[in-house]
């Protein structure tokens, strides 16, 4: 072979190293670096067109040329882009603020001529005590060739002024309790608080006076009233507003109704609800947050439940003499006026398994609601059935049962029928409640037989995506599109280790929560980790990893997987219970919410945005799943 042709050869490899180099590189920045990407792209292009023999000294000089494109490239783009504030005016509520944005890499930042750091991905974050006024901010960009941009923002803050008392004979305010449109029987309260004209007599309906508050009670604010009306026989409110009263010791009188309306059950009142669908699910009281109220559990369809009020969308619901839940209205249907009050006496119960799960099945006269919890040392699924007392003599357990080691029942208050089910293994494995008719069924997982992975079904929930972006870091980036390139990272991990996985998402695109737990209800996998990234309002002190699970027979996955994340570096945040997150509701299966890091927090979305620390992350993971299977017994 002779020189020229070697030489052509050893051209021809590094032509093909330089392309692929660029292809590769091409997509690596495609998500955020759309000019450079359409330099590179060029390129590729004329690589395409002059795939043919050459000198070394014209691909030398072509690679000058791409180097040259993108170091102006890099200077050329000068931007100054925030995420907090998003408004040029704003008006604050609170001193402590934070700027937060990003700039070119190599750029530096000013603001208000003071100089700020910036981040290796170009984010910057700057901490501000506002005082009282208006505050103007200068924030200037710099780029290597001492060119500048400049963006300016202002806040205005006014520390709130003091309440005061009512000046001119009125009411300024009336709030019920609980807070809301109420459907009442009788008997019921309603607390009532009214601000108003001091020193007068203040009458709800003209019947049930309120008492002014003592200074001592209202941090020195007079005009203060409060007291409760109890609902009577002959109240026939009907979804109306309720006058209260004003009235001076001269006797003039003003009146002011309610915001909210108000409902009295009668006899000709529906009073029974039927749960309907696949999410009907029962609430421990009317306090929400962003992940919605504290949930009992879900329970099945088709089961009667006594009304006996409604706070707004929410009907409050009696499950036994001493207890009581909420249930949300859109997830049963009003039956008609005198239905019967639901209640059962228990009947046999069997104890079984087939070649896959165990079964408890309890008879009863009628579907009752449930609810169930795990215990730990010894392993148990306690399931308390309500509007239910027991007449069962016996339980028939057979030996096909596999995981369940025992079942015993007990009446621990009227109307609450309990079962104890002791289980042979330490770990739970998921448990599922439904009705075969009017028999209760607990279906049980057992112990995989063999704990490795590739015996495995692992769900991997990428969170968020679509419309719902998540968290968003100081440059912008949406959490949506960081959980993706994680969870397709670990799905490669875990076949590789021979497990099956199921992906909620594999591209970046719309799923809804109920949709997701529905999917994975229906496919039933061993085991479940949803992908996030956490954000707090300080961007600065706050950070660190966590996990979060909701019931205590799955704590030791999420627990195996938080420490293993530790050995990344980054700060505790916690492995947290009994959390009342969509995804870790289902019993069915172990669970756990992973919050990888703080994207707010610049330094640790500068470690998400790396996409060896994603693979990292990956690899932590499963070897926090290994962990846990190594005691999964």
């Amino acid at each position: 072979m002779n020189q020229t042709s070697n030489f052509i050869k050893i051209k021809t490899k590094l032509l093909n190293s330089v392309y692929y180099f660029l292809n590769h590189f091409t997509r690596i920045i495609q998500f955020n670096f759309g000019k450079v990407l359409n330099i590179c792209n060029r390129s590729v292009r004329f690589l395409e067109s002059t795939y043919k023999p050459c000198s070394l000294k014209s691909l030398l000089v072509l690679l000058l040329f791409i180097s040259a494109s993108l170091s102006a490239q890099k200077n050329k783009d000068l931007f100054i882009k925030l995420t907090e504030p998003l408004k040029d005016f704003n008006i604050a509520s609170s001193p402590q603020k934070f700027i937060i944005g990003s700039t070119c890499k190599s750029c530096t930042v000013k603001i208000n001529d003071q100089s700020v750091s910036v981040y290796p991905t170009g984010a910057f974050v700057y901490e501000i005590l506002l005082k009282e006024g208006d505050t103007t901010f200068q924030i200037v960009a710099y780029n290597s060739n001492g060119k500048t941009t400049k963006k300016q923002i202002q806040y205005t803050f006014k520390l709130p002024a003091p309440e005061i008392a009512v000046s001119s004979f009125s009411i300024e305010r009336i709030q019920s309790f609980p807070e809301g449109d109420l459907m009442l029987q009788v008997g019921d309260e309603i607390n009532f608080k009214a601000k108003a004209y001091p020193d007068c007599v203040v009458k709800v309906a003209d019947k049930y006076q309120l008492f002014e508050m003592p200074d001592s009670t209202t941090k020195g604010l007079k005009g203060i009233y409060q007291g409760k009306y109890i609902v009577q026989e002959k109240d026939t409110f009907l979804k109306q507003k309720i006058k209260v009263s004003l009235i001076s010791s001269d006797g003039k009188i003003i009146s002011k109704e309610t915001s909210n309306r108000f409902s009295v059950m009668t006899n000709n009142t529906a009073d029974v609800v039927m749960t309907k669908g696949r999410l009907a699910h029962l609430l421990f009281g009317l306090g929400d947050d962003r992940l919605g109220g504290a949930k009992m559990g879900y329970i099945d369809s088709l089961i009667p439940l006594k009304v006996i009020g409604k706070v707004n969308s929410n009907y409050k619901v009696r499950l036994a003499s001493s207890r009581t839940a909420f249930i949300p209205d859109d997830v049963v249907d009003i039956m008609l006026p005198g239905t019967f009050s639901p209640s059962s006496l228990s009947g046999k119960i069997r104890v079984y398994g087939d070649t896959m799960y165990d079964y408890v099945s309890v008879q009863l006269f009628n579907r009752q609601p449930y609810q169930s919890f795990q215990l730990t040392d010894p392993s148990k699924i306690i399931v308390d059935i309500f509007g239910t007392t027991n007449n069962t003599n016996w339980i028939d357990q057979l030996e096909s049962a596999k995981e369940v080691k025992n079942v015993s029942y007990e009446q621990v208050a009227d109307e609450v029928f309990r079962l104890n089910i002791t289980l042979k293994h330490q770990q739970h494995w998921g448990h599922f409640i439904y009705y075969n008719g009017n028999n209760l069924v607990i279906k049980i997982k057992r112990l995989p037989p063999k704990l490795s992975l590739k015996n495995l079904v692992i769900a991997i929930d990428a969170g968020h995506g679509g419309a719902n972006t998540g968290a968003v870091g100081p440059t912008g980036i949406a959490e949506k599109n960081l959980t993706l390139p994680v969870a397709i990272k670990l799905q490669l991990l875990l076949e590789k280790e021979g497990a099956k996985t199921i992906m909620t998402r594999t591209t970046e695109q719309y799923f809804d929560n109920k949709e997701r737990i529905l999917f994975y209800r229906d496919s039933m996998p061993d085991l479940l980790l949803s992908l996030h990234l956490n954000a707090a309002n300080d961007p600065i002190r706050v950070g660190g990893t966590s996990t979060f699970y909701r019931y205590e027979g799955f704590r030791p996955l999420s627990h195996a997987i938080y420490k293993r994340m530790l050995e990344l570096g980054l700060k505790e945040y916690g492995n947290n219970g009994s959390f009342n997150f969509m995804l870790n509701s289902p019993t069915e299966y172990p669970n756990a919410l992973i919050e990888m890091l703080f994207l707010s927090n610049p330094e640790e979305e500068m470690k998400i945005l790396d996409e060896s620390f994603q693979q990292k992350i990956a690899e932590k993971i499963v070897l926090g799943i290994k962990d846990f299977l190594e005691t999964a017994h």
